[in-house]
């Protein structure tokens, strides 16, 4: 599931490990998460992190 983050986190040079971070988790336990479907606001909050990382690192 949920391939379509990880996918785009990769198009924009972000690490999951970074997201993870943002949300305050361990990269392991954020990979589990991406395992089951999540809620469109928690995708929204997702996407945004991996567009401010991207913005940051000028990516």
């Amino acid at each position: 599931m949920n391939n379509y983050i990880r996918e785009y986190a990769k198009s924009k040079g972000v690490k999951l490990w970074e997201i993870a971070d943002r949300l305050g988790m361990h990269d392991s336990n954020f990979s589990k998460m991406l395992r089951h479907h999540l809620t469109l606001e928690k995708e929204k909050q997702i996407i945004k992190i991996i567009d401010t990382i991207a913005g940051i690192h000028g990516r």
